[in-house]
């Protein structure tokens, strides 16, 4: 595989962290508590994001693709299904650290709200992509292509953990967004995706976690507000042809 392919999941976890880091240097403690709109955290996301939707019309991005494909073709003998996994090991991450008693910013129903919140404005998002603009897959299976959702999933989380635990090491965040490429790379490795359906998951992802912490202040003030008791709880599944994970949060 040719080195140059491989640097663009470098550039884009170390860009990525690069920014969002911008966010954990606040003035006062009080800002560093509260996540503000920022209008510079939408760089990353939306240049992702458009590198995607340009890469639909676009000869040129059209060719770098099956150019990468190529590649892959040519030196890639046995697939590794990681990324099934991967997507997920971010956002499950969160929780691990706080049943080990490292805790991060929000309690449970908090960031269990923000999850759920940044989980339904992606989900929604790449499923309506996937409907809309039927692109064929690398491999020919379907017309779900673009974005892809692994992708999304992976950098969702991994925003989120970088958002919850930042304050307490930037390595993880560190952690989470290399695993988060790792999981964009080995979806183009695995003949699943295009390189535009990677870099415009990673943008929705990015941004769905950024967009849900946004508005979490106003949904904790006029939805939640007189929900003090909340049990829940976080479950990995496995139902024969997907891997997930199960939110059940009850008020």
């Amino acid at each position: 595989m040719k080195i140059r392919y491989l640097i663009f999941f470098l550039v884009l976890a170390t860009y990525s962290i690069g920014v969002v880091g911008q966010e954990s240097k606040p003035d006062t403690i009080q800002q560093n508590m509260n996540l503000k709109f920022q209008y510079e955290s939408l760089i990353i996301p939306t240049v992702l994001i458009g590198y995607g939707v340009a890469g639909l019309e676009s000869d040129g991005l059209k060719f770098v693709n099956t150019e990468i494909k190529e590649e892959f073709n040519e030196h890639v003998y046995e697939r590794f299904t990681i990324d099934d996994i991967s997507q997920y090991v971010p956002s499950a991450s969160v929780y691990a650290l706080n049943a080990l008693g490292i805790k991060g910013k929000h309690n449970f129903k908090d960031r269990t709200i923000i999850l759920g919140t940044a989980w339904l404005i992606m989900g929604s998002t790449v499923t309506g992509l996937k409907r809309t603009t039927k692109i064929k897959r690398p491999d020919g299976s379907s017309k779900t292509s673009f974005p892809s959702g692994h992708t999304a999933t992976a950098f969702m989380g991994a925003e989120f953990l970088w958002q919850e635990y930042k304050d307490v090491s930037v390595w993880y965040g560190i952690s989470g967004y290399l695993i988060a490429s790792g999981t964009g790379f080995f979806r183009m490795y695995n003949d699943k995706h295009w390189l535009t359906d990677v870099a415009a998951g990673a943008g929705i992802g990015i941004l769905s976690t950024k967009i849900a912490y946004w508005v979490h202040p106003f949904l904790k003030e006029k939805i939640f507000k007189d929900k003090e008791s909340t049990y829940g709880v976080v479950m990995p599944f496995y139902n024969g042809k997907e891997y997930g994970l199960s939110l059940a949060l009850v008020f």
